[in-house]
């Protein structure tokens, strides 16, 4: 991307960095305000992100530049600092900006006062997001990690209450321990390697020596530990349920795409250096992610099925998506599958939006005594004071007319969605996906781990739709009471995504799996990546930065 818009992968960035700081100048009585100026900077980031996305989908994978630089500094990479646009990062930050914008709508029902500075942490968690995925190099990476997760504590313990502060608690530590990893790992391979620029790594990891490979090996594996905590695969993921569901409701929309920029950096980090251009380290960790995430969907679906509340439904959900996502990535390392890649694609950004609607759900439909009174038994169960911890949001005044119709609508949506039936898009991306592993790659269609992940994503579809329908019965037929209205500022925010994540992808599917498709592609032939960032002159040298 040569002039004027190379400046805009920057500004994914830059937006929530100023707004977030703008906002600290503010009384904390001017709620309001900050409301409006972050609508408005999550709205930009959006219309950016889809600018980019387009701009990355008209490059092609089989030759050329097909990604976008932008050299901070004017420094030639791999000496300075450079973010990396390909049509992977370009789809995270639309998804991002699909997310936050109902979220931080929602918030506006009454959750921004629970606590201090909510629109700032929540325009800082947006540029740790959107920096984890468009950095070129680990300590970048690092970095922004760390930014994302800092506001991310902050969001969690908003509100306060004995849960969400025990909660935090554990997710704090978990995380500073998962950080203390990351520099370990990322020192030893800078001083294995001499270099942290990814594509830089992944030209010298093929012409490692052999007593220098077990090093960088042991160095990747603690790194993946790092990025697996993130994505939730089992058995690091046992905070995850507790976590999520002890968030504020806008604050767990947004937590349910934490765990995919594990998966993200999975797929970048592997694809890029264990890739099948690795040499003796091509496909290292591939088995580890295979049988890893097919535990961690069986752990997911056996917690929603337990589970009697939504929220901490909807958590399980997530690990059940996450651990799907694992696994083909586990598949597209070890056997170079891109049919399943770009299935897996397709089905991340259709169950994400599901999710995230879901956490916006559950506060609703268990509001006062509308749910039944099992909604009850497991607060007590799981040692939650619903009262402490969720008063009621102050009177915004305004109620649809309809709206409890609309939210069983929008319920039995993200149901659909996430137990992969027709005829939303979650059943195009689970079929496409179960197509793929039957099909195969020669003769790894008759592994027993691709039959085995056929059966997980038929019986994992069907344990989310046992597990949400019983909700929906108890929520809307088995109760002795009404649901309370919704107010406008959580039912828009719902509908948007269930319209984006469920109608408009369901009508644009073709379109979109092709992009998808296309990236798993670019994603197998690492060679576009890295010649386009280590080939990169500074803007002096005639190549826009």
């Amino acid at each position: 991307m040569n002039g004027g818009p190379a400046h805009l992968i920057v500004l994914p960035i830059l937006i929530p960095m100023i707004t977030g700081a703008m906002m600290l100048l503010y009384d904390e009585r001017q709620r309001r305000t900050k409301l409006g100026f972050g609508l408005a900077s999550c709205l930009v980031q959006l219309v950016v992100a889809c600018l980019l996305l387009t701009g990355a989908e008209g490059t092609k994978a089989g030759g050329g530049n097909a990604i976008g630089l932008y050299l901070l500094g004017d420094w030639p990479s791999p000496y300075g600092i450079v973010l990396v646009l390909d049509r992977l990062s370009a789809m995270m930050l639309v998804i991002t900006g699909i997310l936050a914008l109902p979220a931080l709508l929602y918030s506006g029902a009454g959750w921004h006062q629970r606590g201090q500075r909510f629109h700032a942490l929540f325009q800082f968690l947006l540029m740790g997001l959107n920096g984890a995925f468009l950095t070129g190099d680990l300590f970048n990476l690092f970095v922004f990690f760390e930014v994302m997760l800092a506001a991310s504590y902050a969001l969690l313990l908003h509100g306060s209450g004995r849960e969400r502060v025990g909660a935090g608690v554990h997710y704090i530590a978990v995380n500073l321990t998962a950080s203390l990893l990351f520099l370990l790992g990322a020192a030893i391979i800078y001083g294995v390697t001499g270099t942290l620029n990814m594509a830089d790594l992944a030209t010298r990891i093929p012409h490692l020596s052999a007593e220098d490979r077990p090093l960088v090996h042991a160095a990747g594996a603690v790194l993946g530990m790092v990025f697996l905590v993130k994505a939730g695969m089992w058995p690091l993921s046992l905070w995850l349920p507790r976590t999520y569901m002890a968030a504020s409701a806008p604050a767990a929309a947004v937590f349910a795409l934490l765990t995919k920029v594990g998966v993200y950096v999975i797929l970048r980090l592997g694809l890029l250096v264990f890739g099948a251009g690795a040499g003796a380290s091509a496909g290292f960790g591939a088995d580890v992610l295979i049988w890893g995430g097919m535990a961690t969907v069986v752990f997911g679906m056996t917690g929603a099925l337990a589970a009697q509340a939504l929220g901490r439904m909807a958590a399980n959900l997530t690990l059940v998506s996450s651990g799907t996502m694992l696994t083909i990535a586990g598949f597209a390392l070890g056997q170079g599958d891109a049919v399943m890649l770009g299935a897996g694609l397709f089905y991340m950004l259709g169950s994400t939006a599901a999710l995230a609607a879901l956490f916006l759900l559950a506060e609703p439909m268990s509001r006062e005594q509308g749910a039944a009174a099992v909604l009850a038994l497991s607060a007590e169960l799981y040692g939650v004071d619903l009262s402490e911890d969720e008063p009621e949001p102050p009177d915004t005044g305004v109620v649809l007319p309809g709206s409890l119709t609309i939210v069983g609508f929008c319920f039995a949506a993200c149901a659909l969605m996430l137990a992969g039936l027709p005829p939303l898009a979650g059943f195009l991306g689970k079929f496409a996906m179960l197509a793929g592993a039957i099909s195969g790659v020669g003769d790894a269609a008759l592994s027993p781990a691709r039959w085995t992940f056929v059966a997980l994503l038929i019986v994992s579809g069907l344990a989310a739709m046992i597990a949400l329908v019983r909700i929906g019965m108890q929520s809307f037929w088995a109760s002795e009471e009404d649901l309370p209205a919704v107010p406008v500022l959580e039912l828009l925010p719902i509908v948007a995504l269930v319209v984006a994540g469920g109608i408009v992808l369901t009508i644009e599917a073709e379109g979109v799996m092709r992009y998808m498709q296309r990236t798993a592609d670019a994603l197998l032939q690492p060679q576009i990546y890295i010649h386009g960032v280590v080939t990169a002159p500074p803007v002096a040298e005639g190549n826009g930065g």
